[in-house]
């Protein structure tokens, strides 16, 4: 049940993660003349007909794509109840387990980039369960599928050629490229652009393997995170207390106060302790999914820059909270 829950979660927020909408265009083609002139504009683009013949000779629009790009759960879950199947107990203590087996190797990966131990183990758990849910689809096939079929072909068009010039350059085979049924590749569910762009390979060969060195996983998402913007100086937030006077208009990522002018609003700790004495410019948020009774009444969040990191990662409130909760108590015994 578990697996199932975390399933559909993975999935809706997959879907938020593309911007996927929920009509989908009927193909103008049949599939043979359609991935001709796939080939033609990646032939265009310098891939060899070599990668062309090895990559996409066989394949078929999967079925079982469509089924779940069409049938996407609507995101209705409270905070808490997305939280209490994100951040589980079983995830946490097979993650400080993971911890302590790679402190070595993390602590490395952790000071060449500047992203925290705990920062890259929770991205990894969160995304595939440190490396337990990957997806069992074949890449290409996929993103072929989602290019064709019209729901946001020009972007999955793009991944798809992505993928091809990772082929062709030699990184990866047809067979080895396997993720989810959206194209997200390997422990860290990285689309094939992200690959390109970030992917490391830690020991310096030139060929990231995100599906099973677990060093290059850590290399990859800790390059990635560095890259989009993640500050080393400060953590991702905290959620805080409010006082009940205080204006809703604060509540923004548009507004920005440092910690010194939150507490002189009467903000606090959940501890109720003071906040930080710190210059730090934070945001006010709510933990809310926006819709129905929730609407202003979610939990209250101070948070910082590092926390739009995760939201560059994947745009989600929800996401993003969950990401930092669960690296700040892997980070605690």
């Amino acid at each position: 049940m578990a697996r199932a829950w975390l399933a559909a979660i993975a999935v809706g927020m997959m879907g938020l993660w593309l911007g996927i909408v929920p009509a989908a265009a009927e193909p103008q083609q049949d599939f043979t003349t359609w991935l001709d002139g796939v080939k033609v504009d990646a032939r265009a683009q310098g891939i060899s007909q070599n990668t062309l013949d090895l990559a996409l000779g066989d394949i078929q629009p999967i079925d079982r794509v469509l089924e779940l790009d069409r049938k996407q759960p609507e995101f209705t879950l409270t905070f808490d109840q997305y939280l209490s199947h994100v951040v589980t107990t079983a995830r946490l203590l097979q993650g400080h387990k993971l911890l302590g087996q790679n402190k070595a190797l993390l602590s490395a990966v952790s000071g060449k980039y500047g992203v925290p131990r705990q920062v890259i183990a929770a991205m990894w758990g969160i995304e595939t369960n440190f490396g337990q849910l990957t997806g069992g689809f074949r890449v290409v096939p996929a993103l072929a599928t989602l290019a064709y079929d019209g729901r946001r072909s020009q972007y999955f068009r793009t991944e798809l050629f992505n993928a091809l010039l990772m082929i062709d350059s030699g990184k990866v085979t047809p067979e080895q490229m396997t993720g989810s049924w959206a194209g997200a590749m390997g422990q860290c569910q990285f689309m094939p652009s992200t690959y390109l762009r970030y992917a490391q390979d830690w020991s310096g060969g030139g060929k990231p393997n995100i599906w099973g060195r677990q060093a290059d996983v850590f290399a990859s998402t800790a390059n990635y995170l560095s890259q989009i913007g993640w500050n080393p100086g400060y953590g991702w937030g905290r959620p805080v207390r409010i006082p009940k006077d205080l204006n809703a208009g604060l509540f923004s990522l548009d507004v920005k106060k440092s910690y010194k002018a939150w507490s002189r609003l009467g903000l606090r700790s959940v501890s109720g302790k003071p906040l930080p004495k710190s210059d730090v410019l934070v945001s006010l948020i709510r933990a809310e999914t926006g819709k129905g009774d929730d609407i202003g009444r979610g939990e209250p969040y101070l948070v910082t820059d590092n926390f739009r990191v995760f939201m560059k990662w994947n745009h989600s409130t929800f996401f993003a909270l969950a990401a930092g909760t669960l690296a700040d108590r892997l980070a605690s015994k």
